[in-house]
């Protein structure tokens, strides 16, 4: 699929440069959760036809993380699997992490030092010179999310394995429009709300099987059972062999929205996306005699943008003092014309 064939299935009511905040969801995605709506209200719900969803999400997401679907658990908060890797440390374990980052990384890791867990807070861009032999893991978003400054991922992997060190990346800010691929890092984490286009309450971890032992299914239930339907009641401990087992009981309706965008994102391909946002943030950028950059997100320091945008019913953010706009699959060249036409004008 390509792009222009992708943008039909979105209609926004205003100019919405704001995918940093929330994605907008496909049209296909709207129709299955109205379908999924009316056979509740009907008394019609599947649970296992709600299964489905699900399935069909993890596999999805696997094809835009380069990783296999075995390897996918799902969530509902990065927080929570944040909290599963700072559970895997222990006293004398030292975490490395960037000062600036968003604190669903940082809350979880900052509280294990109470249980002896040593951290190191840097400013992101000396995260990956600052790792070295006493560095257990290293936990920090592929993107920022206040003003869209990328961590050199590669660099991240190299420095981590030449150090032994464990890696915790949280691609929310990435996924869907930054190639990358998942199983080169320890555990990551993505809410799918953002650029994926989901329905917020979904989202993913990623973990191979030699970190099982490691890092405890400290929210298992039901649903992270080997055989989902025989789990339901009494022990023995019957866990999924696979990622699954960090599975969380699944808000349904957020899964049958995901599922659409989560197969649509992936038929257009990340590669193209990735071009697509970029050059449209790019011609932002230049418009407003800025640098080119390497990210969708464009953060800027101005008077009045912030507040003109607003005027004109542009959906921005404001983050950290500054004006944060972002570009995506369903914004065209015309959108930037207009977001500039106003800035310049006010």
């Amino acid at each position: 699929m390509d792009i222009p064939s992708a943008q039909v299935e979105f209609s926004p009511s205003r100019l919405y440069l704001n995918s940093a905040t929330v994605g907008l969801p496909p049209r296909k995605s709207v129709e299955a959760m109205e379908t999924a709506t009316a056979d509740w209200i009907a008394g019609r719900v599947d649970p296992l036809v709600m299964d489905n969803w699900v399935d069909l999400s993890r596999i999805a997401y696997a094809r835009l993380a380069r990783t296999g679907p075995d390897r996918v658990a799902i969530t509902a908060q990065v927080s929570t699997v944040a909290g599963l890797a700072a559970a895997a440390m222990g006293p004398g374990d030292r975490v490395l992490l960037a000062q600036e980052d968003f604190t669903s990384v940082l809350f979880p890791f900052l509280e294990a030092r109470d249980r002896g867990v040593e951290v190191e807070l840097v400013p992101l861009d000396r995260v990956i010179e600052s790792i070295d032999s006493r560095t257990t893991l290293v936990a920090v978003s592929a993107v920022q999310s206040s003003d869209g400054r990328l961590i050199d991922l590669d660099g991240l992997r190299v420095a981590a394995a030449d150090h032994g060190a464990l890696t915790f990346v949280d691609f929310t800010q990435a996924a869907g429009w930054l190639p990358f691929g998942a199983d080169d890092f320890s555990i990551t984490a993505v809410g799918a709300y953002k650029w994926l286009c989901c329905p917020r309450g979904s989202g993913f971890m990623t973990i191979g099987p030699e970190l099982h032992d490691r890092v405890p299914a400290l929210n298992a239930g039901w649903y992270a059972g080997e055989d989902r339907w025989s789990s339901i009641y009494g022990p023995p401990l019957r866990l999924a062999g696979t990622a699954r087992r960090y599975d969380t009981s699944p808000a349904w309706s957020c899964w049958v929205g995901a599922a659409p965008a989560l197969e649509l994102l992936a038929d257009v391909g990340v590669e193209a996306i990735h071009r697509h946002d970029l050059d449209l943030a790019n011609r932002f950028r230049t418009g407003l005699g800025l640098e080119p950059g390497d990210s969708a997100i464009v953060s800027i320091d101005h008077p009045t943008a912030g507040r003109d945008l607003a005027a004109a019913d542009v959906a921005v953010a404001e983050r950290d003092g500054r004006t944060r706009l972002s570009f995506h699959l369903y914004n065209t060249v015309a959108d930037v014309e207009r977001a500039l036409d106003i800035i310049d004008g006010g």
